[in-house]
């Protein structure tokens, strides 16, 4: 059964997080103020200064509410997601899927071109009904009472999308987490799905690297594991002794989370403020505060492990239609087509000139046409 669901913040809850961060005491700082370290005090401090005293909690619901937004439960679990029936009438259903720190909000700038393009001067044949959940643990979905990966994300998605909303077939979208998510629908979930379309490799395929060009992309993308995946390394082992340090702090989540948006978008032609308003980082803060999904969201990483998520069983392959963009992502260089191929039925590869890992706020209308004539082909 679908449950229609509207976001709502009481104002009881608003005045409460208020006082939590007026109450929050900055630690002394010993290094220089930037982003070397983590998230920058000086724009740690004007956010939070915004989030109090400008913020605008009841606009940020209504900009969540534009949209028919529902719950359904599969399998104990509540599982949030936003329903757009577009120009297409039901034709060319695309499931959007978001990864961490991201939420929703992430695909809020396509979604009216992608629904509705001819509100747009495009072609009402380019129309896709649209279904974005929130990733379970994450956002206004439930919190599964184990580790919940994106492998078991995926077996759920299917069921969304077949069971619960009747498609019959569906294309599928997705970075992060959300590339996984994708990935595995192809591997495990293949008989509804007409085809992916990635902007971030995170299902490896199985084997060594071959060429000299897969062997340089490996070393550097360990390197920047290294550098930026410390993170990743605590989600992963270690998400209680995070989850207690994070509670009732939302200044800590805010710092985590715009450390990760800083150093994964790019920035070689915007400074970070042109390329994220304060509102577009807030809202998506505010989706964990909240929903007190920090823990629950960083679980994800631990349930990784446990899934086997990162890497195909030896002498698998998505065999299901593949598109790959490679964007300029700090987070991790593009892999080398050849490395793709091994392990997707890559059809389509595309390189983009700008946009980092959240391609959709930073790049959207490059992201729209990308999608456009990925599905256009595929038809």
């Amino acid at each position: 059964m679908l449950e229609p669901f509207s976001v709502v913040w009481p104002k009881e809850r608003i005045d409460q997080l208020r006082q939590r961060i007026r109450a929050y005491e900055f630690p002394t700082m010993i290094e220089a103020d930037d982003w070397r370290f983590g998230c920058k005090r000086g724009f740690l401090r004007d956010l939070c200064q915004y989030w109090v005293n400008e913020f605008d909690a009841d606009a940020a619901a209504m900009i969540l509410n534009r949209y028919p937004q529902f719950r359904t439960r599969i399998d104990d679990i509540d599982l949030h997601f936003i329903h757009v029936i577009g120009e297409a009438r039901g034709q060319r259903p695309l499931l959007l899927v978001h990864g961490w720190p991201g939420s929703i909000i992430e695909f809020w700038q396509v979604i009216e071109k992608l629904a509705f393009p001819s509100r747009h001067g495009g072609a009402a044949s380019d129309a896709f009904d649209l279904v974005i959940p929130s990733l379970p643990g994450y956002g206004f979905s439930g919190k599964p009472n184990r580790p919940f990966g994106a492998r078991s994300t995926a077996r759920l998605f299917d069921e969304l999308m077949r069971d619960h909303l009747g498609y019959r077939s569906y294309l599928a979208q997705g970075g992060d987490w959300g590339s996984a998510v994708c990935a595995w629908l192809g591997l495990e979930h293949g008989a509804g799905l007409r085809g992916i379309h990635l902007n971030y490799l995170l299902v490896q395929p199985s084997g060594d690297a071959q060429t000299n060009e897969e062997k340089s992309w490996l070393v550097a993308r360990d390197q920047v594991q290294q550098q930026l995946g410390a993170y990743a390394a605590l989600q992963g082992t270690k998400p209680l002794s995070l989850a207690y340090a994070m509670a009732a702090n939302p200044v800590a989540q805010a710092a985590w989370i715009v450390e990760r948006f800083y150093d994964w978008s790019d920035r070689r032609e915007r400074d970070f403020a042109a390329i994220f308003s304060r509102d577009d980082l807030l809202i998506d803060i505010m989706i964990y505060v909240m929903n007190d999904a920090f823990a629950s969201s960083a679980f994800y990483y631990a349930a990784a492990a446990a899934e086997h998520v990162r890497q195909m069983p030896p002498g698998v392959s998505v065999t299901v239609p593949t598109a790959f963009t490679a964007y300029p992502d700090p987070r991790m260089p593009a892999p080398p087509r050849s490395w793709v191929e091994r392990g997707y039925n890559l059809m389509r590869w595309r390189e983009a000139p700008r946009g980092g890992h959240f391609a959709a706020m930073e790049v959207p209308d490059f992201f729209i046409d990308d999608l456009r004539g990925w599905a256009a082909a595929i038809a």
